[in-house]
């Protein structure tokens, strides 16, 4: 399918007199590995919102496979195949890791509220399948031994690592990445970098990811898009980016 995977037209986003996004182009291209930064504040977590329906904007598109989702409920948009984690935990804590990555797959289950509580056969043959999916994901994430842990229990990296497969188990076509690295120590943090670049091998994925980590994104990242203030203020290559003055004086700094 020619065109980018996800597209955003001159998006903008207003909360009351607060312009929290201004006139936003951005496009991913099909099996990319994106960064978005920028100071706190400069709208890069709003971009996420908007993306996965928690805002609708002001005024703009944004268009996942040429088609419009602006506006439509988060719901839909996961199952047309956006995923995404979050800034701070939003696991099930209370819950086993294998009922986290379970709960997510079954946004792909063909049956329903109603088709699962009924159990004929139809509906025991899916739940199996959909129990070996998740056991797989946490093997695949070396979460295995925590199969039946509550979330709340494990390891900080570790509750990154089950995010990262909870958003998986949806089965998306894009992740959105939310500071992944965040709060984690030097040897997690590379953990992490060849586990985003693998998990976008191996499933055929778009990752755009908000870091503030420079490590993480000029070393996975293909292209990089800077905001500040809510405005796109440079986009490119790792490189580019690195040279670019306006980048230096908003958020790198001459150290960079």
């Amino acid at each position: 399918m020619s065109g980018p995977l996800l597209a955003l037209r001159r998006v903008t986003l207003n909360f009351g007199g607060l312009r929290a996004v201004a006139d936003l182009d951005l496009e991913l291209e099909r099996g990319g590995l994106y960064g978005l930064i920028g100071p706190n504040g400069a709208g890069k977590t709003t971009v996420f919102n908007l993306v996965t329906g928690v805002y609708p904007p002001t005024r703009g598109s944004i268009l996942l496979e040429g088609n419009p989702i602006q506006g439509q409920p988060t719901c839909r948009i996961a199952a047309r195949g956006v995923a995404r984690t979050f800034q701070s935990s939003r696991l099930f804590p209370d819950l086993t890791c294998l009922d986290n990555v379970r709960i997510a797959c079954h946004l792909r289950g063909r049956l329903g509220l109603w088709g699962s509580a009924v159990r004929s056969a139809r509906s025991v043959a899916e739940e199996r399948s959909l129990l070996e999916r998740s056991e797989g994901l946490l093997a695949e994430f070396g979460l295995a031994r925590y199969r039946d842990q509550e979330a709340k229990n494990l390891p900080y990296g570790e509750m990154r690592r089950l995010e990262i497969a909870r958003a998986l188990a949806t089965e998306p076509k894009i992740v959105l990445l939310d500071e992944p690295a965040a709060g984690m120590n030097p040897q997690e943090t590379e953990a992490l970098m060849r586990l985003i670049h693998d998990i976008r091998d191996r499933y055929h994925l778009t990752v755009l990811l908000i870091e503030h980590d420079m490590r993480v994104v000029m070393g996975i990242c293909e292209r990089i898009t800077v905001l500040d203030y809510g405005v796109k203020i440079a986009e490119g290559s790792p490189e580019a980016i690195r040279k670019d003055r306006k980048v230096i004086e908003a958020y790198l700094g001459e150290g960079a």
